[in-house]
């Protein structure tokens, strides 16, 4: 936006100046004082023949009252004989009079105008403004004008790069999750009606997200149910009918269970409500506790971090389950380490087949499976992308990294800085 702003500005600027020189120019070609009127020209010959001394007498007094003239007109001044001869001058000789020119009048000279006084006798008395051909005051206007403008300008382009400013702080608080956001609508213009355009679309987008969110609660509990009714049937059954059925219909009920949670809390951490619950939680510790469930071997050092001890445990649940499900049955390993900036990065690896770099982003979008990979009967596809949405409101991130020796790193990094506390 500040490039914006200097373009709007400095356009501007730009055509003043542009303005002021093209008519400095015009004045400049169009030559000095008014003496345009023939009459006029005429008139400066007759009076410039009775002041300068006949041709017939010597060229030291036609020179002395030359020098006389210039000195006291501050012109350079020129005296040529009919067929163009030099006769006398003061300052820098100017040239003889175009063919074109018959009698008195203007003409330029080396793109400066220059006035040709033609004499009863045939002599031609030649003026000229010795001064810059664009005079101090005309170039103290120029300055007065462009410093005017730029004042001037400076709140208009102002106000119109301000307002995309704001529109674009919006537009990026509502790329990162804050529907609630909105642009107040400054004028009638074509940028208020783009803030009334953006606003119009997040409505929209805020509705459509508290609808799918009602929706699938709604859904879910309505899902939850039968799948009660369902577990209390099996329950139920005879101990001694079918039992490779019973453990078949326990076992599909409690995925479609862990889906239905897996789902309900994917949309919570999409729509992004109010902050959530923060406490110390000692990362090493609760790591620990679930890699007793899976027999990982866990290593570092102590440290707390900030957040919500449920959603953390989620994190590290589903990543040493993910590892005890694709790591062939190979020893996983979870580490904990400091960063340098005071955060925290924890490390779950395995010597599994690994991950190929392609699809090493692509396996953190829901119910993505690597393609290959034979179905485990576990899971749903949204562990690992529930892991990258609980980094990352922790203010953290997630990512897949290639082990060396072969394998598969999950890697996640918390920041050290609080969360809003709001217990």
């Amino acid at each position: 936006m500040r490039r914006l702003f200097l373009q709007v500005y400095l356009a501007f600027l730009g055509i003043v100046l542009a303005l002021g020189l093209l008519i400095g120019s015009f004045l400049w070609w169009a030559g000095g004082p008014g003496w345009r009127h023939e009459g006029l020209f005429e008139g400066m010959a007759s009076l410039l023949a009775d002041a300068l001394p006949d041709a017939d007498r010597p060229r030291a007094d036609l020179q002395a009252k030359v020098t006389q003239l210039a000195q006291r007109f501050q012109v350079d001044i020129t005296v040529r004989s009919p067929d163009g001869t030099l006769l006398a001058a003061a300052g820098p000789a100017l040239p003889a009079p175009p063919a074109r020119l018959s009698g008195s009048g203007w003409f330029h000279a080396g793109r400066r105008p220059t006035a040709a006084f033609h004499l009863p006798d045939g002599r031609w008395v030649l003026a000229r403004d010795h001064r810059s051909r664009l005079p101090g005051s005309f170039l103290l206007a120029l300055a007065l004008v462009a410093a005017t403008v730029a004042a001037g300008a400076y709140p208009l382009a102002r106000r119109i790069v301000g307002r995309l400013e704001r529109l674009q702080a919006r537009v990026e608080a509502l790329g990162k999750g804050d529907l609630a956001t909105r642009v107040d609508v400054e004028g009638a213009d074509e940028v208020a009606r783009l803030a009334r355009s953006f606003n119009q679309a997040a409505d929209r987008i805020q509705a459509l997200m508290a609808a799918q969110k009602h929706l699938l609660a709604s859904v879910s509990h309505e899902l939850r149910t039968p799948l009660t009714r369902m577990r209390m049937a099996v329950e139920l059954l005879p101990a001694e009918a079918r039992p490779e059925l019973r453990a078949r219909l326990t076992r599909d009920i409690s995925e479609l269970d862990g889906l239905i949670g897996e789902l309900l809390l994917a949309s919570r951490l999409d729509a992004l409500d109010p902050p959530i619950p923060t406490e110390e939680v000692d990362l090493l510790a609760l790591l620990a506790e679930e890699a007793a469930e899976t027999g990982a071997e866990v290593s570092g050092e102590p440290l707390t971090v900030r957040g919500d001890p449920r959603l953390l445990r989620r994190l590290v649940r589903n990543l040493l389950a993910n590892a005890r499900r694709h790591g062939d049955g190979s020893p996983v390993e979870a580490t904990v380490h400091a960063l340098p900036d005071g955060g925290a990065r924890l490390r779950i690896a395995d010597r599994g087949p690994g991950v190929p770099a392609a699809e090493r982003e692509r396996i953190f979008q829901p119910f993505y499976r690597l393609p290959g990979r034979p179905e485990t009967g576990e899971g749903v596809g949204l562990g690992l992308a529930l892991v990258r949405q609980i980094a990352r409101r922790h203010s953290g991130e997630a990512r897949c990294l290639p082990r060396e020796g072969g394998g598969t790193v999950f890697e996640v990094e918390l920041q050290r800085p609080d969360l809003p506390d709001t217990q």
